[in-house]
This record gives C-alpha cells, structure tokens and sequence, in this order.
C-alpha cells in the first residue's frame, strides 16, 4: 500500500501553491472532465470555520481532496463537498478515507450535529456505505443529477 500524507489545514494555513493546486484538482474534474460549468469559487473556501483536507502521496503529488464546511454555510448541519480525487490515483479507495476524515472532523469540531450533503446520485450506494441516508428526490444541479443525503452522529 502507497504510503498517504492526509493534510487538513483552514484557508489562512494554506499556501499560494497549495491552494492553486486544490484548485487546479477541483476544475480539472468538475468543469472540464464532468463538463459542468458552475460557480468554483463559492466564498466557502475562505470562510474560518472551513477545513481542507487533502491526500497527498509520498511524492507530494495531491491525490484527492474535499472540504469541510462547519454548520450554516451550506446546511444547517455539517456538510462536505468538492470530493474529488485526481485521475492518476482513482480506484485506491482514497474518497473512502476523505469521507472517514471528513466524518470524524465533523464528530471532533461539531458532535452530535448531523452531516448533510448534497451527492452525485450516482455515488448514492457509496455515501450509503458510510451511513448517510437519502433524505430528497434526486433533482439537477448544474446538469448533473444530486441527491440530499444525511448522516446522523452519534
């Protein structure tokens, strides 16, 4: 198994470098790669209760990233998004260890506050194996199809 550096930094700990490659990763999947031209830069990146977690390899080469978003910026409840990983490293079980990352930063910083996100509908049976539940229809954001999904704390 390749060794993975998890980071997990607020926007004022970031770097230029750093913060442009997180960029870099999220536009090369959601807009160009998924063709889904949509406001990238929402003011939830910079907001002091954010967090940002990413995987990078031995090499320093970020993996994947998502990021945390406290309660009230998105949902009344935590919520996480922009789970992405980069091509080069898909199908080595990476986005399962940034939603346990995610999870237990929720369960640290906010217990007992439920987790809410707003999914791929494709990606339905692998946020139910981390215990979200599907709690809406599935409707279109930016011409791609979602689902709202919850995960209670304990």
């Amino acid at each position: 198994m390749e060794q993975i550096q998890w980071e997990i930094k607020k926007f004022n700990q970031l770097t230029a470098a750093g913060l442009y490659e997180l960029l870099r990763l999220r536009v090369d999947v959601f807009v160009v790669e998924q063709n889904c031209p949509y406001p990238e830069l929402d003011g939830k990146d910079t907001h002091a209760r954010t967090f940002h977690v990413a995987a990078r390899m031995a090499d320093r080469k970020l993996a994947a990233y998502l990021r945390v978003l406290a309660p009230g910026i998105s949902y009344p409840g935590v919520s996480f998004g922009r789970v992405v990983t980069a091509r080069a490293f898909r199908g080595r079980g990476l986005s399962h260890g940034l939603i346990e990352k995610a999870v237990e930063l929720s369960r640290v910083n906010w217990p007992r506050v439920p987790i809410q996100i707003g999914a791929q509908e494709y990606l339905r049976a692998f946020y139910l194996s981390h215990g979200f539940e599907a709690v809406s229809e599935i409707y279109d954001e930016d011409g791609i199809p979602h689902i709202d999904m919850i995960r209670k704390q304990p």
